[in-house]
Order: structure tokens, then C-alpha cells, then sequence
């Protein structure tokens, strides 16, 4: 014997139903801290940002950088020799 049972409700109905909870204020509380979270971290990743960060730790190092792409290209380079 085989019997099929068909329920027409909305999903909304059937958590209810199964006393299953409403996750739905959760979710949008998590959702907009989320959204908070990336638009204030927007700006650490614009490429000037991230330019001004690799380059603030040693001022020297833009003009280390240029002699290696010089040197690179085999114009040589602006280095000073020892």
C-alpha cells in the first residue's frame, strides 16, 4: 500500500509547524553587522591604501623596488656600489 500526502504551506508554516525557531531576526542581525564589518574595511583594501601600507614601513623601500625593476629590464640601476 503506498499513500502520498501533500501539504500546500509556506516554509514560514512548515518551521512553524515542527516548532522549529524563527532564525530570521538572526539572521538579518548577522547580515547587517557583516555589511557593517565590510563597508568600514572598504577602504584598507583600495590600492592606494594598500600602497601607502607596504611603503610605510621602510622609506627607503619605493627606491629598492625601482633599482629591481630597472635591473630587471637590464637598463641597470640607480643603486650605489660598495
Amino acid at each position: 500500500m503506498k499513500v502520498n500526502v501533500e501539504i500546500d504551506c509556506t516554509p514560514l508554516e512548515a518551521r512553524q509547524f515542527f516548532g522549529l525557531p524563527d532564525v530570521g531576526p538572526m539572521q538579518t542581525a548577522v547580515m547587517d553587522k557583516l555589511q557593517q564589518q565590510m563597508t568600514s574595511n572598504i577602504d584598507k583594501i583600495s590600492p592606494e591604501s594598500l600602497m601607502q601600507s607596504w611603503f610605510t614601513f621602510d622609506p627607503k623601500l619605493a627606491e629598492r623596488f625601482q633599482d629591481m625593476f630597472v635591473a630587471m629590464a637590464g637598463f641597470g640601476g640607480t643603486s650605489k656600489k660598495k
